[in-house]
């Protein structure tokens, strides 16, 4: 390696040689981070002895192969043959559902397959545009600036996931979906019951309840009486296009609120946690903030906060490696364990800002690839570069081993993150 600023986790405990398991047993999953700032112990492990493995998911109970080698994930993520079906018996869903409910429910277009998928994914793609998002870095950047001398402004110790982190992706998409001011209470209640540690899956679940209603009336008004905003864009081209049904619209916005949200503000937190621990990176980027856009791929692929969201079921049998994956059975093809593979990214336990990481798996690979990715790249870029720029002495107000992080959902992050400077 280059002698350029770096981090450097392999003194932590977690990265001992994890035990693989027998080849005939289902592991639990998914596995906990026992390092915080690193993926699971086990994905080192079994990417060398068993890259896929049987694992069983410790909510719903449902068995899928767990990929862990770069050159599967990228293999599964763009073979036709596997499908993003959420209602297919063998999907790996990992909230126990009654066959009788899934049967029932509104998928958004990233858990439904061609022509589904494509006829949904079409409506949005204009929304995110490169053009498009070089539109919203103003906006963006006011929103940051904001939240920033609010921080300052209340000084001391300040919880800068409840601040920062959650406040921007919510604000930005609260006034890209059209909705009215004071509809920022919805989106304000939602950042705060997902990033609860506290909330239980049954709050969570009358959330997004209450999240579709809201969305379903803001559409609704935006037939009515459209302005220019994403929505009423989405009600004139379904209008002029697809003809899909109210229901499907909610299910669009809703991903588009829970995926720009989620990602967005656990990378924040994070982000800035692996920053204020490695202030040589910090500084450096600080000295040069054009460094900034590789540092955040490189963040995007060292945290990997997404590494179980990207799962498949097979549609017919297909060779992994040394494995045959039947149709009909589930897939996790882990893009944290691939962008910890040594065979692609030299010394994946060290944060290069100079390495090229582009290539990294956080938002999928192939005809699910995250549409929002360039966005939350965005936000990312000026978070960071904004937030090192204004308030050089940031450091974590308590110890690393006191905070609290998001362990076995599909989004990893921090519930709260004190900082002081």
């Amino acid at each position: 390696m280059s002698d350029v600023a770096q981090a450097d986790i392999s003194q932590c405990p977690a990265h001992a040689t994890a035990s693989a398991g027998e080849d005939s047993a289902a592991l639990p999953f998914p596995f906990n981070r026992s390092c915080p700032l690193s993926t699971p112990d086990e994905y080192a492990a079994l990417r060398l002895q068993h890259p896929a493995t049987k694992v069983r998911l410790r909510l719903s109970g449902k068995e899928a192969w767990l990929l862990t080698r770069y050159e599967d994930v990228k293999k599964v993520l763009g073979d036709p043959a596997m499908s993003s079906n959420a209602k297919s018996p063998g999907y790996p869903l990992q909230f126990p559902v009654p066959e009788e409910v899934l049967q029932f429910i509104k998928f958004p277009f990233s858990a439904l397959d061609a022509p589904e998928h494509t006829i949904q994914r079409r409506l949005v793609i204009p929304e995110f545009t490169a053009r498009r998002i070089q539109s919203l870095k103003p906006r963006i950047q006011q929103i940051v600036d904001e939240r920033i001398d609010a921080m300052l402004a209340q000084g001391g110790t300040v919880d800068l996931v409840k601040e920062l982190a959650a406040p921007v992706p919510s604000l930005l998409f609260c006034e890209m979906l059209g909705a009215d001011p004071e509809d920022i209470d919805y989106f304000r209640r939602y950042s705060e019951v997902t990033m609860n540690r506290d909330s239980t899956q049954e709050e969570i679940t009358v959330l997004y309840t209450e999240m579709d209603g809201f969305l379903g009336r803001l559409i609704q008004k935006k037939e009515q009486q459209p302005g220019d905003d994403l929505l009423s864009r989405l009600v004139a081209k379904n209008r002029e296009e697809a003809g899909l049904e109210l229901a499907d619209l909610v299910s669009i916005a809703r991903l588009l609120v829970v995926a720009g949200f989620d990602t967005t503000a656990n990378m924040i937190g994070l982000g800035t946690l692996v920053l204020m621990q490695n202030p040589k990176v910090a500084d450096e980027l600080r000295a040069d903030p054009s460094l900034t856009r590789k540092a955040v791929d490189e963040l995007l692929r060292y945290l990997s906060i997404a590494d179980s969201a990207t799962v498949r079921v097979a549609t017919q049998d297909i060779q992994v490696g040394d494995v045959t994956i039947h149709a009909g059975e589930g897939v996790i093809a882990s893009n944290g364990a691939a962008n910890w593979d040594e065979t692609v990214f030299e010394n994946p336990e060290t944060l290069d800002i100079h390495r090229d990481s582009k290539n990294h798996l956080a938002f999928s690979y192939g005809a699910h690839q995250c549409l929002g990715a360039n966005l939350a790249r965005v936000q990312l870029e000026i978070v960071f570069s904004t937030l090192l720029a204004r308030i050089p002495t940031l450091r974590p107000a308590v110890p690393v081993e006191e905070l609290s992080f998001m362990h076995g959902g599909h989004i990893y992050g921090l519930h709260e993150l004190p900082v002081t400077w």
